[in-house]
């Protein structure tokens, strides 16, 4: 097999799609912006191509030579959606163009977000949709969209703070009472993947939502209880708190010109009622099936929790 062409390899995401793909033994060769702060941070075995996303010249020759793209950039955050597009739109928009340039056909596969299924809750949500769009409406090969779910695991700075926390017995849900999340161990994401690889030819022009197969999902006692063994409190986070804390971040990143996390946009995505999916489509098309429900992921992550007395 030729080397699968990587783009956002040196991401929390990227970085085990690398693991994944060298452990399989297909050569990978990732996509790195000369101005990137990571780009000597690549696992030993993987060919670096410094090149923006925007450099046809440098993407079209690489992509000849390949035998998949799998498109992992993204950025999450942001103050209104140009400060998402770079890489959730504009990057998927060159990628697109160069392969249809390179009329190679061989087939891409989009990392996108389950936020996508929802465009008007946030800036970030309507810029993975966008991104989607570059693909569906644009692309002259065959192409592929997973939708995860909030994906956790070595590296994660977003869940695992969430995690270590409920360890610790305080579990602060932000969203409704009832709530329902679905989740990935980053692992199984990056498995997909190589599932995909095998068997792209029947998941042509498709999109698929993937979780860890735990049916509807987690609500937050099931988390607490699965996290800290049952000796947990629970403190609501109040919609006021979290969205006046999403207004004054806005207003101080503008004044100190840094890229925020929590915004009003973000609180509308902590506080929807669910995000929930299920994998039934890709098992179906690749046999792909998660290793890991929260309470193995957890620990492996944390180890196992002292039990309540």
């Amino acid at each position: 097999m030729n080397s699968v062409l990587l783009t956002g390899a040196t991401g929390f995401i990227g970085q085990h799609l690398q693991k994944a793909l060298l452990a399989d033994q297909i050569p990978v060769q990732a996509v790195v912006r000369p101005s990137s702060s990571h780009k000597n941070s690549l696992l030993d075995g993987v060919d670096r191509l410094l090149a923006d996303l925007d450099d046809s010249e440098r993407l079209v020759p690489a992509i000849s030579g390949a035998s998949a793209v799998i498109y992992c950039a993204g950025t999450v955050r942001g103050r209104r959606l140009k400060d998402f597009a770079n890489a959730n739109i504009d990057g998927v928009r060159s990628v697109v163009n160069a392969m249809n340039r390179a009329g190679t056909h061989i087939p891409l596969l989009l990392i996108s977000s389950l936020a996508a299924s929802r465009p008007q809750v946030s800036d970030y949500a309507n810029s993975k949709y966008l991104g989607e769009q570059e693909v569906k409406n644009h692309a002259a090969f065959p192409w592929t969209i997973f939708r995860p779910p909030a994906v956790y695991g070595p590296g994660d700075k977003e869940m695992l703070p969430v995690l270590k926390l409920a360890r610790r017995g305080l579990v602060m849900p932000p969203g409704p009472e009832h709530q329902k999340l679905s989740l990935i161990y980053a692992n199984d994401l990056a498995s997909a993947g190589l599932a995909w690889l095998k068997y792209w030819d029947k998941c042509t022009q498709q999109v698929f939502t993937l979780d860890d197969g735990h049916d509807g999902g987690y609500d937050w006692r099931e988390i607490a209880e699965t996290v800290s063994h049952g000796s947990y409190r629970s403190m609501n986070i109040p919609n006021w708190i979290l969205f006046g804390a999403g207004h004054f971040n806005l207003a101080l990143s503008r004044l100190l010109g840094y890229a925020p996390m929590l915004t009003p946009g973000k609180a509308r995505e902590l506080t929807q009622a669910h995000w929930v999916c299920n994998n039934k489509a890709l098992n179906e098309a690749t046999g792909w099936f998660p290793e890991t429900d929260l309470e193995k992921g957890v620990h492996s992550l944390l180890g196992t929790p002292r039990r309540a007395t």
